[in-house]
């Protein structure tokens, strides 16, 4: 995962600078969006691996597929993916595009799971809670993981705090294995 960061930085880094050029932060971030999501089908990510298909004909054809919902920009950036065999960054680009937007607007992408589903009331204490821990305006991404038994797990860039039933009982285990 690391080596995927690492090789995918580049890539968006230059593209979140365009955006930013453009004032286009926000299309820049649904697109890339919306081409990972494309690239999670298994035909489009075998055609793109496929040693045997051209370059630009792939191009070509996965731009003709996403129809006029690419900007211009976005199509000539896809186009560099593909000649560059760099296709398969393309979640880990937007990914990091998201985390610079965020970094940019001073707020915090912040992924929720949580054993069971949350009102708004705490949904509101949560973020609070979160934006004082951060330093920093949260974003919420809330998923249900009934697997969590109780409690949540957070994940916001690197930090990760889990306080979650299934994470007590891991760590437990492991105390009395050591």
């Amino acid at each position: 995962m690391q080596e995927l960061t690492t090789l995918a930085r580049p890539y968006a880094v230059a593209a979140y600078k365009r955006a930013r050029e453009i004032q286009a932060t926000e299309r820049w971030s649904e697109q890339l969006g919306f081409l990972a999501r494309l690239l999670e089908d298994p035909r489009i990510a075998q055609a793109a691996h496929h040693p045997k298909v051209e370059k630009s004909a792939f191009a070509s054809m996965l731009l003709e597929q996403c129809g006029s919902d690419l900007d211009p920009e976005i199509q000539n950036f896809v186009r560099l993916l593909v000649q560059n065999r760099r296709l398969d960054l393309i979640r880990q680009i937007g990914l990091l595009f998201r985390q610079y937007k965020a970094d940019d607007e001073g707020y915090i992408e912040v992924e929720v799971r949580s054993a069971h589903v949350m009102d708004e009331v705490e949904q509101i204490k949560l973020a609070s809670s979160l934006g004082n821990v951060f330093r920093k305006k949260t974003n919420l991404n809330i998923t249900v993981d009934p697997s969590l038994i109780g409690g949540i797990h957070v994940r916001a860039g690197d930090r990760v705090i889990d306080y979650s039933v299934r994470g007590q009982i891991q760590r437990m285990a492991q105390r009395l294995c050591n």
